[in-house]
């Protein structure tokens, strides 16, 4: 099939066994196709603000599920670089990711994760664990170590609704780290620049029984939190309407909160914060 050409993979690259890991596939055959191979020549270092980088990402558990959110902000030293940037994006039916870090590298990654998924589940005819998900993608995060290691490091974070699980722990949150470390966080994490003012706020807004709305109004105060602390954290943007992105993923699959609903709850929020500029007070026991 003179397409596959084309395409840069040869024929027989399509006939070959191999795994069930699409990954893997591209490595055997066209390595430089991996977002994790090598931009820079050897011994060269990112120039430091010079490349678009994006924070500030968090999930929480909730009542029915998980939740994911992430700012709109990208950053090149100091300068915005884009306003309105996607950093939560569905990896399959069951989970999400979002990421901070180099932009460029972090969108292929996504793109790559969720081929994987898709690939994986045609060739073996049933979905990946969650378990599994995770483990493959700090796989494949390892394999940018050496990006990594030259100042262009990408850290994603994954959430999911385990069908497998025990009714109540259902939504499972991962974090990793540049070198692929994989860690399992219990009812909330951040990651990005604005992390730590982010998981501060989340800290005293944080319950286990939290509806839809009280967990998406819990995300965006931590993110206006975070905005308010790090410039590299983009807080809500009223007059261009450019709000966080916020998602959740319950036993009915994954679902972005709709445009108006995200705006309604960031306004409501804003209002709020104009009476008490340091955030609502954690809930007494």
């Amino acid at each position: 099939m003179p397409g596959n050409h084309r395409a840069g993979l040869p024929d027989e690259a399509f006939f070959t066994p191999g795994t069930s890991s699409f990954t893997e596939f591209l490595a055997a055959h066209r390595p430089g196709l991996l977002p994790t191979a090598s931009a820079l020549p050897a011994g060269v270092r990112a120039v430091p603000g010079r490349f678009p980088h994006g924070t500030t990402v968090l999930a929480l558990t909730y009542r029915d599920g998980v939740l994911i959110a992430g700012d709109r902000r990208a950053t090149m030293g100091n300068l915005i670089a884009q306003r309105d940037l996607e950093k939560v994006h569905p990896a399959d039916e069951h989970t999400a990711v979002a990421f901070a870090g180099t932009v460029g590298l972090a969108l292929d990654m996504v793109r790559l994760y969720q081929v994987e998924l898709t690939h994986f589940e045609k060739v073996e005819g049933v979905p990946m664990t969650l378990a599994a998900k995770a483990t493959r993608l700090a796989a494949m995060i390892r394999q940018n170590l050496a990006q990594a290691m030259r100042g262009l490091a990408v850290v994603p974070l994954l959430v999911g609704y385990d069908l497998t699980a025990p009714e109540g722990g259902r939504g499972r949150i991962f974090a990793f780290d540049p070198a692929g470390g994989l860690y399992e966080k219990q009812h909330f994490h951040a990651e990005g620049s604005g992390s730590p003012y982010a998981r501060g706020a989340l800290k005293k807004l944080y319950r286990p029984d939290l509806t839809r709305r009280e967990a998406a109004l819990a995300a965006l105060q931590a993110l206006y939190d975070a905005a308010d602390d790090d410039s590299a954290t983009g807080g809500p943007d009223l007059h261009r309407r450019i709000f966080p992105v916020v998602s959740v993923i319950t036993e009915d699959g994954y679902e972005r909160l709709p445009a108006p609903e995200t705006e309604e709850l960031a306004r409501a929020m804003v209002r709020q914060r104009a009476a008490r500029p340091d955030g609502p007070h954690a809930t007494p026991d």
